[in-house]
C-alpha cells in the first residue's frame, strides 16, 4: 500500500484497491494500520517518507520474514527482476526468485509474495513491480545486497 501510495500520491481508495486487486475496505483497513505505525500522515493517504525508508531498509524483512518454496515457473522478483539482475552480476548474485503464477515465464525458487494479488498488479504496473522486487531483496539479500536495494528504492522513491 504505501509503495503504491508513494508511486501516486494521496490516490483515492476505489482506485488503490483497483489497482492492488483488493477491496475498498481492505484499502481503509491497510491505510489505517499505516497510519497508526507512522508510515502515513494522520488524516491524509501521504507516505512519511523518512519513516517508510526507514521501516522498508531495516524493518521489512522482520515484519515480513520470506518464505521459499520448491522450484516454480512464476514472476520474477528480488535479483531476477529483469532491472535488478544486472546489479548483482559482480559477485554477488542473487538466486533466481519468483512469484509463482500460472503462465509464469521464469524459472526459479518460489517467494511468497507480501499479499496475493501481487503478481497480477505487478503486470499491469512495472513501476510498482519494480519496487516490490526491491523489497524483496530486502526481505531476502545479503547485506551488501540490501544495500543496493536501499540504493534503488532511494533513487526511484525517496529522492524525487
Amino acid at each position: 500500500m504505501a509503495l503504491r501510495l508513494l508511486l501516486v500520491p494521496e490516490d483515492r481508495y476505489e482506485p488503490l484497491a483497483n489497482a492492488l486487486a483488493t477491496s475498498t475496505s481492505a484499502v481503509h483497513r491497510s491505510v489505517a494500520r499505516l497510519r497508526q505505525a507512522g508510515l502515513c500522515e494522520l488524516g491524509s493517504r501521504t507516505v512519511n517518507q523518512g519513516a517508510c525508508r526507514e521501516f522498508l531498509v531495516h524493518g521489512v524483512r522482520f515484519a515480513f520474514p520470506a518464505v521459499r518454496g520448491a522450484e516454480r515457473l512464476g514472476m520474477p522478483t528480488a535479483g531476477a527482476h529483469p532491472e535488478l539482475a544486472p546489479l548483482f552480476s559482480n559477485g554477488s548474485a542473487m538466486t533466481p526468485l519468483v512469484w509463482p503464477m500460472e503462465g509464469g515465464s521464469v524459472r526459479g525458487e518460489a517467494l511468497v509474495p507480501l499479499f496475493n494479488g501481487v503478481p497480477k498488479v505487478a503486470i499491469r504496473e512495472p513501476r510498482l513491480h519494480h519496487l516490490l522486487a526491491c523489497v524483496d531483496v530486502l526481505r531476502v539479500g545479503t547485506g551488501s545486497q540490501r544495500d543496493v536495494a536501499a540504493n534503488v528504492l532511494h533513487q526511484r522513491v525517496f529522492s524525487v
